[in-house]
């Protein structure tokens, strides 16, 4: 990828991404910071059991009703590691789905990221514009969810968000004031709710090998076909990139930002921005796409990468919401009767077990319909013959085709 500006332009657009994730930051050293202050109050009256103990404690119990529940083996060889900050946002970095010329590339951005180096995010940019701009947005995406995402599973690994996990419990507690001791038998039930939810998710996932490869191979489509769009919107020239961004009405930006005004464009034409602004949520059924010829006389290109981009952001789009319903309707079912995980949703997340049960999901609505109509056979089916998105959508196509 030939330069488009100096290093100067990048490191501001490095500010800019730190910038976009200043209140994730901000709340992770907020976290912190309270965590220490909790600590120190609550170390001479109560004590929390340590994550690894607890996980490990429960693991045998949970893989056991998963396996009763969906019908399913688990494999013998799973292992649980407890990633800190640091190490948690590297791994984020692996579960962006990426061919192999990619990889080096998103594991350094994810690695500079993390360690808040912007010189090196500046270097990257410099390096590799086209990659910087399609894998910085699942910087952004990713790493700003650290704070809600407890846990994670790839390759036979189920990491335990122990950042949050081993921090949240105390500063609950503290939160709730004096007297602790009477307080904290409600705060600690409610830590092993959440540390069983978590397990028994990352057991499911693992549990769904062959639609992880699906949602990989979709997803790496998907990048691969956006890295074509941004190298070719990098290489336009400078008068055809001004009349788009004015006739598109994007946001001015000065003639010695040339990078700025170039992913500007790349972000307002990038297929998950663009259609489905234009088409909407019906993208994920959608069968053809049509484009403001201004917009494709400009960019001949541009057609046909919107229609390549279809087939596989369905695929990924399916495989994800359908492994994320599974598991939501695992848990909902499993922990229905569990006290600790009553707890967990009354003093984490401030709800109750039938708010949490009415929250709509498409994926869990889908899996329950299913499970309905074939019972625990549901889960395997479902693996093996994995739904397209119209089928998540009329669970009905679903159920006529396996009966074929």
């Amino acid at each position: 990828m030939k330069i488009l500006c100096d290093l100067g332009e990048f490191e501001e657009f490095a500010e800019a991404l730190f910038g976009q994730l200043s209140v994730e930051i901000n709340e992770e050293k907020e976290i912190v910071k309270l965590a220490n202050l909790a600590n120190d109050d609550l170390s001479q009256k109560v004590t929390f059991e340590k994550l690894e103990d607890i996980a490990n404690q429960a693991y045998p119990t949970l893989k056991k009703k998963v396996e009763e529940f969906l019908e399913i083996k688990i494999a013998d060889n799973l292992k649980i590691e407890f990633p800190e900050l640091v190490e948690l946002k590297k791994l984020k970095g692996e579960k962006v789905f990426s061919d192999e010329k990619s990889k080096v590339f998103v594991r350094e951005l994810f690695g500079a990221v993390a360690n808040e180096d912007l010189n090196k995010i500046a270097e990257l940019m410099k390096k590799d514009t086209a990659k910087y701009l399609v894998y910085s947005t699942y910087a952004i995406q990713y790493i700003s969810k650290i704070s809600t995402t407890y846990g994670d599973y790839l390759d036979s690994i189920i990491y335990l968000n122990k950042f949050v996990l081993s921090r949240y419990p105390q500063i609950i507690l503290h939160k709730q004031r004096e007297p602790y001791e009477s307080r904290f038998a409600n705060v600690n039930s409610g830590y092993l709710g959440a540390v069983k939810m978590t397990v028994l998710e990352e057991l499911i996932h693992s549990t769904q090998e062959k639609l992880h490869q699906l949602n990989k191979s979709a997803a790496t489509q998907v990048n691969l076909i956006n890295e074509e769009l941004a190298t070719i919107i990098l290489e336009l020239n400078n008068q055809t990139v001004n009349n788009l961004s004015e006739y598109l009405q994007l946001q001015a930006v000065p003639d010695d930002f040339p990078f700025a005004k170039k992913a500007n464009l790349f972000f307002f034409l990038n297929p998950d921005h663009f259609l489905i602004e234009q088409i909407g949520p019906d993208v994920m059924t959608f069968t053809h796409v049509e484009i403001d010829p201004k917009i494709s006389n400009a960019i001949p290109q541009l057609l046909d990468i919107y229609k390549k981009w279809l087939n596989p952001i369905q695929q990924h789009h399916a495989a994800f919401t359908l492994m994320e319903g599974m598991a939501g309707f695992a848990i909902e079912n499993i922990l229905k009767d569990d006290q600790d995980f009553q707890n967990y949703l009354t003093t984490f997340m401030g709800t109750d077990f039938s708010s949490y049960q009415v929250r709509k999901s498409m994926g869990k609505d889908f899996t329950r319909i299913i499970y309905e109509k074939l019972g625990k056979n549901a889960f395997k089916k479902l693996i093996e013959y994995p739904p397209n998105t119209r089928e998540i959508k009329e669970p009905q196509l679903y159920l006529n085709r396996i009966k074929q």
